[in-house]
């Protein structure tokens, strides 16, 4: 699917590159022009504890922010979703909603109807059933903990995968709920398809739990510090974690994970959240420890001045980078265009590092967001050459019992029934006594609809 470019294109003859680079001014969408916020100022707009108390969590307050600028076939179409196929909860901060059919002026009843519907920041935050497949809305491959991030817990929470790095977990919500999210069987609440898992231990017990163990193994040096979304936790308790943390010698790299820096940056330009990471990071850099932000952008209409400005801030205040992981998703990204557009305004504008694009994980009902491998592969070759080397993003394919991997380390490719095959140079946690680890080939596979039609047959026949 092509993504319609939300930069604007140059004036005048049409230009001899594929794309064109075209650097625009940040602007942060009139929010006003929603029916429940026209009497909202911008000194409640910039308040987080506003933002927080105004977050979208059902139909009902969509409703009553939109009014009858949507139709009721869209409300309809969201209301089966949220019964039938939703993984996530609906959870929108109004930072997050505004950025949704920033470009149309509202002219009366039903006249954003069509621009929600084709809209890409709405098309991941807010999924309606008609956005879903129907002939295979979920892979036959396809669970809850896609990852098997659960099954490599060295201690609650702790994901111990790779040999020298592990994914700290410490707690299971966030600011806003993303429909693809990869750990939609812990993070948020239950929904009617999905009954979430739930931490057995308390915080504190599982947090200390978290620090032993890794003061016990001195091979791990990075620490994702992730949940969830860190910005859930109080900044004194993470604080607090992050001291303790920085006091093990072993630890030279930690990552603090929030997608809150595109959804509520209002919480990371609060003075005592700001002031907190000025001292994390003075502490950091006495240790010789990279202190950094890995945020979550999917498509360039998520950069507002707003954005910009808590990236800034984080950086003044002294982390050595902002990094963005996105997710690549049909229907929001899967276009050169697209993915260009995000990395200039995040690199031009908001000091942000575009690092990663993941292939959307095989979580279930995910079939209309995921792409191919092949697919990927293509758009990985038609990015490079316009950004700077250090800021070209890797796309890369996250494939279960092995990792990260670059769309073209595939070792093997039956692009018929789409089933890609991958080896890996390291065993995860739960391999240390598997001789054959490191000779295996291990499996990832296509959506099934982009399959020539013989695969298509035969996923029929034996999926």
């Amino acid at each position: 699917m092509t993504v319609h470019v939300t930069t604007p294109r140059p004036e005048g003859p049409r230009s001899e590159q594929p794309y064109a680079y075209l650097r625009t001014e940040l602007v942060e969408p009139d929010w006003t022009r929603f029916p429940g916020w026209r009497d909202v100022g911008v000194e409640q707009w910039e308040s987080v504890q506003w933002q927080r108390a105004h977050c979208v969590k059902n139909l009902r307050q969509l409703r009553e922010l939109l009014g009858d600028l949507v139709d009721d076939v869209f409300y309809d179409d969201l209301a089966r979703d949220q019964a039938e196929r939703a993984t996530m909860s609906m959870l929108v901060p109004p930072q997050m909603l505004n950025t949704m059919a920033p470009y149309t002026e509202p002219g009366g009843p039903g006249s954003l109807t069509a621009a929600f519907y084709a809209d890409p920041v709405r098309r991941y935050m807010i999924p309606v059933f008609s956005d879903r497949r129907t002939d295979w809305p979920s892979h036959p491959h396809a669970s809850r903990d896609s990852l098997h991030e659960h099954d490599m817990w060295a201690v609650e929470g702790l994901t111990h995968r790779y040999p020298t790095k592990v994914l700290a977990e410490l707690l299971p919500t966030c600011p806003q709920y993303c429909g693809h999210c990869t750990r939609m069987d812990l993070v948020g609440t239950s929904t009617p398809v999905v009954d979430k898992l739930r931490f057995e231990l308390k915080p504190v017990s599982r947090l200390d739990a978290m620090l032993d163990y890794l003061r016990r193994t001195p091979q791990v040096r990075d620490v994702v510090v992730s949940g969830g979304d860190v910005a859930n936790m109080p900044w004194p308790r993470l604080e607090d974690f992050l001291t303790r943390l920085l006091e093990i010698d072993t630890i030279r790299d930690v990552r603090l994970a929030t997608k809150a820096l595109v959804g509520l940056p209002q919480h990371w330009l609060q003075p005592e959240v700001v002031a907190g990471v000025a001292r994390a990071a003075e502490l950091a850099r006495g240790r010789g420890v990279s202190l950094a932000i890995h945020t979550h952008a999917n498509h360039a209409q998520s950069i507002t001045p707003l954005v910009a400005r808590a990236s800034g801030a984080m950086l003044d205040a002294g982390l050595r980078d902002v990094r963005n992981q996105g997710v690549l998703l049909a229907g929001v990204n899967d276009d050169p265009h697209a993915l260009l557009d995000l990395c200039f305004r995040l690199l031009d504008d908001a000091r942000v590092m575009p690092y990663y694009f993941y292939m959307c994980d095989m979580i279930p009902f995910s079939e209309h967001w995921r792409v191919s491998v092949a697919h990927s592969q293509r758009l990985q070759h038609q990015i490079m050459g316009y950004l700077p080397g250090f800021a070209t993003p890797r796309i890369v394919c996250d494939v279960p019992f092995v990792g990260k991997r670059w769309v073209h380390q595939l070792a093997d490719y039956d692009t018929e029934r789409g089933i890609s095959y991958w080896t890996k140079n390291y065993r995860t946690s739960i391999e240390a006594a598997d001789p054959d680890a490191l000779g295996r080939r291990f499996e990832y596979y296509d959506p099934i609809h982009t399959l020539p039609p013989d695969g298509q047959a035969w996923w029929a026949r034996h999926g």
